[in-house]
Protein backbone atom coordinates (compact mmCIF):
# COMPACT_ATOMS: atom_id res chain seq x y z
CA UNK A 1 0.00 0.00 0.00
CA UNK A 2 0.88 3.16 -0.86
CA UNK A 3 -0.21 6.73 1.56
CA UNK A 4 0.80 10.16 0.43
CA UNK A 5 0.52 12.42 3.10
CA UNK A 6 0.74 16.67 3.54
CA UNK A 7 3.86 17.17 5.33
CA UNK A 8 2.98 19.59 7.10
CA UNK A 9 0.42 17.30 9.04
CA UNK A 10 2.26 16.79 12.46
CA UNK A 11 2.59 14.02 14.61
CA UNK A 12 2.80 10.63 12.22
CA UNK A 13 5.80 10.55 12.57
CA UNK A 14 7.08 6.78 11.01
CA UNK A 15 4.05 5.01 12.66
CA UNK A 16 2.61 3.81 9.19
CA UNK A 17 6.17 3.03 7.97
CA UNK A 18 5.95 -0.92 8.67
CA UNK A 19 2.60 -0.98 6.71
CA UNK A 20 2.87 0.85 3.57
CA UNK A 21 5.20 3.07 1.81
CA UNK A 22 4.46 7.17 2.97
CA UNK A 23 5.31 9.95 0.46
CA UNK A 24 5.25 12.86 2.39
CA UNK A 25 5.37 15.93 0.03
CA UNK A 26 3.73 19.84 0.16
CA UNK A 27 -0.01 20.33 0.17
CA UNK A 28 0.53 22.23 -2.78
CA UNK A 29 2.90 19.72 -4.64
CA UNK A 30 0.41 16.84 -4.45
CA UNK A 31 -0.74 15.75 -8.12
CA UNK A 32 -2.28 13.81 -10.11
CA UNK A 33 0.96 12.17 -11.41
CA UNK A 34 1.97 11.87 -7.30
CA UNK A 35 -1.38 10.14 -6.51
CA UNK A 36 -1.25 7.84 -9.70
CA UNK A 37 -0.24 4.47 -8.01
CA UNK A 38 -1.68 5.70 -4.01
CA UNK A 39 -4.37 4.01 -2.35
CA UNK A 40 -4.38 6.61 0.22
CA UNK A 41 -4.31 10.14 1.13
CA UNK A 42 -4.43 12.57 3.93
CA UNK A 43 -4.24 15.94 3.43
CA UNK A 44 -5.04 19.69 4.95
CA UNK A 45 -7.12 22.12 3.60
CA UNK A 46 -4.83 23.38 0.87
CA UNK A 47 -5.27 20.63 -1.15
CA UNK A 48 -8.23 20.65 -3.49
CA UNK A 49 -9.33 17.21 -3.69
CA UNK A 50 -11.81 16.51 -7.15
CA UNK A 51 -12.04 14.68 -10.00
CA UNK A 52 -8.42 16.41 -11.47
CA UNK A 53 -6.91 15.10 -8.54
CA UNK A 54 -8.08 11.71 -8.12
CA UNK A 55 -9.30 10.68 -11.65
CA UNK A 56 -6.84 7.28 -12.85
CA UNK A 57 -5.66 7.06 -9.27
CA UNK A 58 -6.09 4.07 -7.20
CA UNK A 59 -6.93 6.41 -4.26
CA UNK A 60 -9.56 4.43 -2.34
CA UNK A 61 -9.90 6.79 1.07
CA UNK A 62 -8.91 9.98 1.86
CA UNK A 63 -8.51 11.75 5.06
CA UNK A 64 -8.13 15.58 5.65
CA UNK A 65 -6.87 16.24 9.18
CA UNK A 66 -9.50 19.08 9.21
CA UNK A 67 -13.14 19.92 10.76
CA UNK A 68 -14.19 21.46 6.87
CA UNK A 69 -14.69 19.08 3.60
CA UNK A 70 -15.28 22.36 1.50
CA UNK A 71 -12.05 21.67 -0.37
CA UNK A 72 -13.08 18.24 -1.04
CA UNK A 73 -15.51 16.84 -4.01
CA UNK A 74 -17.48 15.40 -1.78
CA UNK A 75 -19.97 13.81 -4.85
CA UNK A 76 -16.86 12.92 -6.60
CA UNK A 77 -15.75 10.30 -4.16
CA UNK A 78 -18.73 8.74 -3.15
CA UNK A 79 -19.43 8.02 -6.87
CA UNK A 80 -16.12 6.53 -7.18
CA UNK A 81 -16.46 4.46 -3.47
CA UNK A 82 -13.46 6.28 -2.09
CA UNK A 83 -13.94 6.72 1.58
CA UNK A 84 -13.83 9.90 2.74
CA UNK A 85 -13.23 11.05 6.54
CA UNK A 86 -12.40 14.43 8.39
CA UNK A 87 -12.06 15.50 11.81
CA UNK A 88 -14.64 17.28 13.22
CA UNK A 89 -14.21 18.53 16.97
CA UNK A 90 -10.74 18.22 16.29
CA UNK A 91 -10.01 21.84 17.83
CA UNK A 92 -12.95 22.77 19.15
CA UNK A 93 -11.21 23.96 22.54
CA UNK A 94 -8.43 25.94 20.50
CA UNK A 95 -11.04 27.87 18.82
CA UNK A 96 -13.12 28.27 22.11
CA UNK A 97 -10.33 29.74 23.73
CA UNK A 98 -9.86 32.13 20.51
CA UNK A 99 -13.03 33.05 20.99
CA UNK A 100 -12.82 33.64 25.15
CA UNK A 101 -9.64 35.95 23.64
CA UNK A 102 -12.45 38.05 21.36
CA UNK A 103 -14.81 38.47 23.94
CA UNK A 104 -12.56 39.71 26.88
CA UNK A 105 -11.22 42.19 24.32
CA UNK A 106 -14.36 43.44 23.60
CA UNK A 107 -15.38 43.16 26.68
CA UNK A 108 -12.53 45.05 28.21
CA UNK A 109 -12.92 48.26 25.37
CA UNK A 110 -16.01 48.64 26.05
CA UNK A 111 -15.80 48.64 29.33
CA UNK A 112 -18.66 46.32 30.45
CA UNK A 113 -19.28 43.05 31.90
CA UNK A 114 -20.41 39.97 30.05
CA UNK A 115 -23.99 40.50 32.10
CA UNK A 116 -24.66 43.36 29.47
CA UNK A 117 -24.61 41.19 26.86
CA UNK A 118 -26.46 39.47 23.87
CA UNK A 119 -24.37 37.15 21.87
CA UNK A 120 -25.52 35.22 19.06
CA UNK A 121 -24.11 32.04 18.23
CA UNK A 122 -24.57 30.85 15.06
CA UNK A 123 -23.82 27.25 14.23
CA UNK A 124 -24.23 24.95 17.59
CA UNK A 125 -22.20 22.02 16.85
CA UNK A 126 -19.01 21.18 18.31
CA UNK A 127 -17.28 24.28 18.40
CA UNK A 128 -20.59 26.48 18.58
CA UNK A 129 -21.97 24.42 21.45
CA UNK A 130 -18.64 24.78 23.92
CA UNK A 131 -19.19 28.56 23.06
CA UNK A 132 -22.38 28.76 24.14
CA UNK A 133 -22.06 26.56 27.05
CA UNK A 134 -18.82 29.21 28.29
CA UNK A 135 -20.66 32.27 27.57
CA UNK A 136 -23.65 31.36 29.45
CA UNK A 137 -21.32 30.42 32.81
CA UNK A 138 -19.39 33.67 32.27
CA UNK A 139 -22.98 36.16 32.20
CA UNK A 140 -23.66 36.21 28.46
CA UNK A 141 -26.87 35.89 27.33
CA UNK A 142 -27.12 33.72 24.56
CA UNK A 143 -28.98 33.11 21.69
CA UNK A 144 -28.03 30.07 19.85
CA UNK A 145 -29.16 30.27 15.56
CA UNK A 146 -28.79 26.65 13.40
CA UNK A 147 -31.42 25.75 11.00
CA UNK A 148 -30.14 22.08 10.32
CA UNK A 149 -30.79 21.12 14.13
CA UNK A 150 -33.66 22.72 13.97
CA UNK A 151 -35.24 20.60 11.53
CA UNK A 152 -33.96 17.82 13.37
CA UNK A 153 -34.66 18.15 17.17
CA UNK A 154 -36.91 21.05 17.35
CA UNK A 155 -35.96 22.97 20.83
CA UNK A 156 -34.92 26.49 21.27
CA UNK A 157 -33.26 27.80 18.38
CA UNK A 158 -33.83 31.59 16.60
CA UNK A 159 -33.91 32.30 12.94
CA UNK A 160 -30.83 33.97 11.86
CA UNK A 161 -32.83 37.54 11.30
CA UNK A 162 -33.90 37.72 14.63
CA UNK A 163 -30.47 36.78 16.13
CA UNK A 164 -29.31 39.88 13.44
CA UNK A 165 -31.51 42.15 15.31
CA UNK A 166 -31.09 41.03 18.99
CA UNK A 167 -27.47 40.55 19.43
CA UNK A 168 -24.25 42.52 20.48
CA UNK A 169 -21.56 39.84 19.36
CA UNK A 170 -22.82 37.76 16.28
CA UNK A 171 -19.97 34.57 16.35
CA UNK A 172 -19.99 32.04 13.53
CA UNK A 173 -19.49 28.38 13.80
CA UNK A 174 -21.36 27.30 10.48
CA UNK A 175 -19.40 25.09 7.97
CA UNK A 176 -19.45 26.18 4.31
CA UNK A 177 -21.74 25.06 1.06
CA UNK A 178 -24.90 26.47 -0.90
CA UNK A 179 -26.72 27.47 2.24
CA UNK A 180 -24.18 29.01 4.24
CA UNK A 181 -22.00 30.91 1.86
CA UNK A 182 -22.13 34.94 2.81
CA UNK A 183 -24.95 34.07 5.17
CA UNK A 184 -23.75 37.54 6.61
CA UNK A 185 -24.40 39.96 3.96
CA UNK A 186 -25.79 43.35 3.25
CA UNK A 187 -28.92 42.78 3.55
CA UNK A 188 -27.95 41.39 7.06
CA UNK A 189 -26.49 43.99 7.98
CA UNK A 190 -28.77 46.48 7.87
CA UNK A 191 -30.64 44.78 10.52
CA UNK A 192 -28.23 44.64 13.06
CA UNK A 193 -27.57 46.73 15.83
CA UNK A 194 -24.67 49.57 15.11
CA UNK A 195 -22.68 48.72 17.63
CA UNK A 196 -22.64 44.84 17.38
CA UNK A 197 -19.60 43.11 16.43
CA UNK A 198 -19.35 39.83 13.80
CA UNK A 199 -16.77 37.23 15.04
CA UNK A 200 -15.76 34.98 12.36
CA UNK A 201 -13.66 31.81 13.11
CA UNK A 202 -15.70 29.35 10.40
CA UNK A 203 -14.81 30.05 7.11
CA UNK A 204 -14.17 33.38 5.56
CA UNK A 205 -17.10 32.97 2.59
CA UNK A 206 -19.67 32.21 5.63
CA UNK A 207 -19.39 36.16 5.58
CA UNK A 208 -19.50 38.68 2.66
CA UNK A 209 -16.17 40.02 3.34
CA UNK A 210 -16.30 43.33 1.49
CA UNK A 211 -19.82 44.22 2.62
CA UNK A 212 -18.71 43.88 6.02
CA UNK A 213 -15.93 46.10 5.93
CA UNK A 214 -18.25 48.74 3.98
CA UNK A 215 -20.43 48.66 6.97
CA UNK A 216 -20.24 50.74 10.19
CA UNK A 217 -19.82 47.09 12.05
CA UNK A 218 -16.64 46.05 14.18
CA UNK A 219 -15.52 42.81 13.45
CA UNK A 220 -13.14 40.27 14.41
CA UNK A 221 -11.76 37.22 11.82
CA UNK A 222 -9.51 34.43 12.16
CA UNK A 223 -10.75 33.35 8.36
CA UNK A 224 -10.90 35.61 5.18
CA UNK A 225 -12.55 34.87 1.36
CA UNK A 226 -9.44 34.69 -0.96
CA UNK A 227 -6.94 34.02 1.76
CA UNK A 228 -3.77 33.85 2.28
CA UNK A 229 -4.54 36.76 -0.26
CA UNK A 230 -6.49 39.05 2.33
CA UNK A 231 -7.28 42.74 0.60
CA UNK A 232 -5.77 45.30 2.54
CA UNK A 233 -8.17 47.83 3.55
CA UNK A 234 -10.49 44.54 5.19
CA UNK A 235 -7.33 43.17 7.27
CA UNK A 236 -6.70 46.79 8.21
CA UNK A 237 -10.36 47.95 9.10
CA UNK A 238 -10.63 44.38 11.56
CA UNK A 239 -10.70 45.24 15.42
CA UNK A 240 -8.87 41.66 15.77
CA UNK A 241 -7.18 39.45 12.54
CA UNK A 242 -5.63 36.30 12.96
CA UNK A 243 -4.40 34.31 10.41
CA UNK A 244 -6.50 31.68 10.49
CA UNK A 245 -4.98 30.14 13.61
CA UNK A 246 -7.97 29.80 15.63
CA UNK A 247 -7.43 25.91 15.67
CA UNK A 248 -4.18 25.87 15.66
CA UNK A 249 -3.29 24.25 18.97
CA UNK A 250 -1.13 21.21 19.90
CA UNK A 251 -4.00 19.46 21.15
CA UNK A 252 -6.45 20.04 17.97
CA UNK A 253 -3.39 19.40 15.55
CA UNK A 254 -2.51 15.59 17.67
CA UNK A 255 -6.45 14.78 17.45
CA UNK A 256 -7.30 15.77 14.15
CA UNK A 257 -3.84 13.45 13.08
CA UNK A 258 -5.12 11.08 15.39
CA UNK A 259 -8.10 10.48 13.82
CA UNK A 260 -7.09 10.55 10.25
CA UNK A 261 -4.74 7.31 11.47
CA UNK A 262 -7.64 5.68 13.09
CA UNK A 263 -9.84 6.04 10.15
CA UNK A 264 -7.36 4.48 7.84
CA UNK A 265 -6.22 2.40 9.76
CA UNK A 266 -9.89 1.07 10.18
CA UNK A 267 -10.17 1.41 6.30
CA UNK A 268 -7.19 -0.92 5.78
CA UNK A 269 -7.13 -3.25 8.48
CA UNK A 270 -4.25 -1.85 10.79
CA UNK A 271 -3.93 -2.37 14.32
CA UNK A 272 -3.77 1.06 15.26
CA UNK A 273 -6.96 1.69 16.19
CA UNK A 274 -6.38 3.27 19.55
CA UNK A 275 -3.36 5.07 18.45
CA UNK A 276 -2.42 8.44 19.38
CA UNK A 277 0.87 10.83 18.93
CA UNK A 278 2.66 9.81 22.15
CA UNK A 279 3.89 12.15 24.71
CA UNK A 280 0.50 13.80 24.44
CA UNK A 281 -2.33 13.80 25.61
CA UNK A 282 -6.35 14.99 25.06
CA UNK A 283 -7.15 18.54 26.87
CA UNK A 284 -8.91 17.64 29.87
CA UNK A 285 -12.17 19.73 29.63
CA UNK A 286 -13.09 22.30 32.99
CA UNK A 287 -15.36 24.82 33.93
CA UNK A 288 -13.34 28.67 34.12
CA UNK A 289 -14.71 31.57 35.50
CA UNK A 290 -14.72 34.62 33.87
CA UNK A 291 -12.50 36.20 35.80
CA UNK A 292 -9.68 33.36 35.55
CA UNK A 293 -10.07 33.28 31.65
CA UNK A 294 -9.22 36.87 31.36
CA UNK A 295 -6.45 36.76 34.03
CA UNK A 296 -4.99 34.04 32.03
CA UNK A 297 -5.80 34.15 28.31
CA UNK A 298 -2.90 36.41 26.94
CA UNK A 299 -0.87 33.44 28.03
CA UNK A 300 -2.37 31.24 25.43
CA UNK A 301 -3.41 33.36 22.69
CA UNK A 302 -2.10 37.14 22.43
CA UNK A 303 -4.82 38.11 19.94
CA UNK A 304 -4.27 41.64 20.03
CA UNK A 305 -0.27 41.08 19.46
CA UNK A 306 -1.05 38.81 16.60
CA UNK A 307 -3.29 41.10 14.85
CA UNK A 308 -0.75 43.52 14.99
CA UNK A 309 1.70 41.70 13.94
CA UNK A 310 -0.71 40.40 11.04
CA UNK A 311 -1.52 43.91 10.12
CA UNK A 312 2.26 45.54 9.38
CA UNK A 313 2.97 41.75 7.67
CA UNK A 314 0.30 41.03 5.62
CA UNK A 315 1.78 39.63 2.64
CA UNK A 316 3.52 37.01 4.96
CA UNK A 317 0.29 35.67 6.20
CA UNK A 318 0.55 32.30 5.04
CA UNK A 319 4.26 32.42 6.81
CA UNK A 320 2.38 33.49 9.92
CA UNK A 321 0.14 30.58 10.01
CA UNK A 322 2.43 27.78 9.63
CA UNK A 323 5.06 29.36 12.17
CA UNK A 324 5.47 27.01 14.94
CA UNK A 325 4.61 29.74 17.19
CA UNK A 326 1.42 29.78 15.83
CA UNK A 327 0.86 26.66 17.35
CA UNK A 328 -0.41 27.06 20.98
CA UNK A 329 -1.87 24.83 24.27
CA UNK A 330 -4.95 23.89 25.29
CA UNK A 331 -6.12 24.95 29.21
CA UNK A 332 -9.49 24.62 29.62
Amino acid sequence: MKVIIDSAIPYIGNILDPYAEVIRMAGSEITATSLRDAEALIVRTRTRVDRALLEGSRIEFVATATIGRDHIDEAYCKSHGIELCSAPGCNARGVLQWVAAALRHITTVDNRPPEEYTLGVVGVGNVGSLVAHYARLWGFRVLECDPPRQLREGGLFYPIDYIARSADIITLHTPLDSTTHHYVDASLLELMRPEATIINASRGGVVDNHAVADSMHRYIFDVWESEPNVPSDILQRAELATPHIAGYTIEGKANATAMSIRALARHFGLPLNDWYPEGLKPTQPRDISWQEMCDTISDYIDIEAITRHLKSHSADFEAIRNHPTSLREEYF
